[in-house]
This record gives C-alpha cells, structure tokens and sequence, in this order.
C-alpha cells in the first residue's frame, strides 16, 4: 500500500479529510483503516471504497446509508481505477449537514483527492 495523496476541506465546522491510496490486495484496507484510527483518535467516521481487479468494497462507517461509501466508490469506478482506495476521515463539527450535505461532502473530498498532483503518481 502507498499513500498517494491528501486533500482537506470544512464545511459548517465539520472537517473531511481525504486519503487516496494504491492497494495490492484486500488485506491492505484493514491495515490503513488501523492506522487511520490510531492517527485521527478524535474522528467520529472514515467511511471508504476500494477497487481491486477482481473484487470492490465501501463502507459507510455509520453514517446514514449510502451517503458516504456509495459516492465515494461512484467516483473510483468513473476514474477506471483499480487497485486504489479512498478513506475519508470526518470529524464532526457540531452542525448536522443532512444526506444530501453529507453525500456532496463526501463526493467533494474524494473527487479532489483523485485530482493528481503528478499524473505519474496514478
């Protein structure tokens, strides 16, 4: 697994933050996810997606259904990426941003996090 790329964005006093990676197999989302936890201790979700070539996967880390993971792994499969994975660490500000605000929230960070600094880095 390789750390490609950050991006960080507030909206209403919430902060998403977005980490894209380079993963060979399944097993490497548990070990990022294990580390994420240590690092952002405070963070209340770090819903993500992953795409392999012969397997996918998202979660939504108990935010409501489909706000967080399904956008997030929408934007993976229109990047024709595989073997990446996106995490989106939130950490809650105290305003409630609604399905919609959660799902644009998510879409956002995950869509500049795949913006490459370096085509060569993808």
């Amino acid at each position: 697994m390789n750390l490609l790329q950050t991006y960080t964005f507030e909206i209403k006093k919430s902060k998403f933050i977005a980490y894209l990676y380079k993963i060979e197999q399944k097993e490497d989302m548990k070990q990022i996810l294990d580390q994420l936890k240590k690092e952002h201790k405070k963070a209340k979700h770090i819903p993500y997606a992953y795409k392999l070539k012969n397997t996918a996967g998202k979660s939504d880390d108990k935010e409501p259904s489909n706000t967080a993971g399904t956008p997030i792994f929408h934007l993976l499969e229109r990047s024709s990426l595989d073997s990446h994975a996106i995490f989106v660490v939130r950490y809650f500000g105290g305003i409630k941003l609604g399905a919609g605000g959660l799902t644009r929230s998510y879409s956002e960070a995950a869509k500049q996090v795949l913006i490459p600094t370096n085509e060569e880095k993808l």
